[in-house]
């Protein structure tokens, strides 16, 4: 994620804390010294917060651990103002699996209020009569806030976890993609409460409304997608017109194809066999620090994954999600054939909507003749 610093690695994944989760810890810092003229008690305020981002961040490896058990790996952990964000390479396709990777993040929140509670039942620090995260010694609002993280990321609404279980238990019932279309339409009338509720009370509630839609949308959209992609070999969608280029290549040949054609990434060949793909933010990235001298080989993407064109696009949309890439050579019998792209996939959904809601007009025009 842009504008982020990597704190360091822990258990293979990267963690990075985004600059504006800085700004918060300022303005937090700021406001709270300008209030109450303490350094103890400012301070006090930024270890809290942090304490609280360090249980973010378990919760989060909570996920990417139990992830990891199903071959599935984690890209990195980004700390932003609103929380964490583990960007697995893929959500599970099994609903049991999906599930418990949901539950494992809150679980962790679980084992972290429970040890906090013991430990403050153990030294009499426990206090029965209040229950709030603003009031009370600094273990026992930690523990409190962390049973709000449990019942908040357990809520039935996208992105939080409890959508995804939510999904996860639908799915064992009924297909995955009516699953995600009930799961974020709840979501989306949860975002619509809350943000009715933010209109006449707190306003980041209507932060939150947004937040919880806009999440809600883009998983329902995403699953649809690969719906609709399902079945469809690549080599339907591929593009065929296309130009490639050799590691030994100066850049400059790159940007007169680039500037005579709407080819944006070039696949790299290297005796008949795939070795990488150039794209032209490497180009761009290149040409500012070297110039046009510079070879394709010194810049281009190595270890791109390959899809066969025998493969769905459906797998192809994986890929490319896996990669965090816009472009994967498509090869038969290891020749190089075809390009896949998500503009290309996007073209063909919007070609096949168009060609199926002719075929619905001409089904309706025939059974009102008939």
């Amino acid at each position: 994620m842009k504008w982020s610093w990597k704190l360091g690695r822990f258990a293979g994944i990267d963690v990075y804390v985004h600059f504006t989760f800085l700004i918060l810890i300022g303005w937090l810092a700021l406001s709270h010294w300008i209030r109450e003229r303490s350094l103890s008690a400012t301070l006090e305020v930024v270890a809290f917060v942090l304490a609280i981002f360090a249980c973010v961040v378990l919760h989060e490896f909570g996920h990417a651990i139990t992830a990891r058990k199903y071959g599935i790996e984690t890209r990195d952990v980004t700390l932003l103002p609103i929380g964490g964000v583990a960007r697995l390479e893929r959500m599970p396709s099994d609903p049991k699996q999906e599930l418990w990777v949901a539950l494992a993040g809150p679980a962790v929140n679980v084992v972290i209020a429970a040890v906090l509670y013991l430990g403050l039942y153990a030294t009499g620090g426990v206090q029965s009569s209040a229950l709030s995260a603003t009031e009370g010694s600094f273990v026992y609002r930690l523990m409190m806030v962390n049973v709000g993280l449990i019942v908040f990321n357990m809520l039935p609404a996208f992105p939080m976890d409890g959508g995804r279980v939510l999904r996860a238990v639908l799915a064992t019932h009924t297909g995955y993609a009516r699953a995600t279309n009930i799961a974020a339409g709840v979501g989306q009338a949860m975002a619509f409460f809350f943000g009715f509720l933010g209109l006449f009370g707190n306003p980041f509630l209507l932060f939150i409304a947004l937040f919880v839609w806009i999440g809600a949308t883009q998983e329902a959209s995403m699953t649809q997608m690969k719906a609709a992609l399902a079945g469809v070999p690549v080599d339907r969608a591929m593009v065929t017109d296309f130009r490639s280029l050799s590691p030994s290549d100066p850049l400059g040949e790159a940007v007169k194809l680039i500037l005579a054609g709407s080819q944006h990434d070039f696949p790299v060949e290297k005796e008949g066999k795939v070795v990488g793909v150039l794209t032209r933010n490497q180009l761009l990235k290149a040409l500012a620090e070297g110039g046009l001298n510079m070879s394709v080989g010194e810049v281009m993407q190595r270890n791109v994954p390959i899809v066969d064109s025998s493969e769905m696009l459906e797998d192809g949309l994986t890929k490319l999600q896996e990669c965090e890439c816009h472009t994967l050579p498509v090869t038969r019998r290891g020749q190089l054939v075809g390009l896949v792209t998500t503009d290309n996939m996007a073209e063909f959904m919007l070609v096949q909507s168009a060609l199926k809601g002719s075929l619905d007009e001409v089904d309706e025009k025939v059974l009102l003749r008939t």
